[in-house]
């Protein structure tokens, strides 16, 4: 018997941030160049996670590992030099 896959948030905050992570803005705090609060379609992406959208930004995100697996940024993809990462007061799923 397999166990059922853990329930998948009905929203995440996508924050978009320069560089790789750690980079910081001149007062020494977390570069963040964009958030987005998007909420679950009910699709499955091309990834075959989960499709989220909202506030111009478009995310297929992997529940389980909370990585960004792919994203669009009002119609496009990322800009260069650009990551996309969940927020970490973002809800996650239960382990099992």
């Amino acid at each position: 018997m397999t166990a059922a896959p853990p329930p998948v948030p009905d929203r995440y905050t996508v924050v978009l941030r320069p560089g790789p992570p750690g980079v910081q803005d001149a007062k020494g705090h977390a570069a963040v160049l964009r958030t987005a609060r998007v909420e679950a379609t009910g699709a499955t992406g091309v990834s075959g996670y989960p499709c989220f959208e909202g506030e111009g930004v478009q995310a297929e995100i992997d529940p389980e590992s909370r990585a960004v697996e792919a994203v669009t940024v009002d119609g496009e993809e990322l800009p260069y030099g650009w990551i996309a990462q969940l927020a970490d007061d973002d809800p996650r799923p239960p382990r099992t």
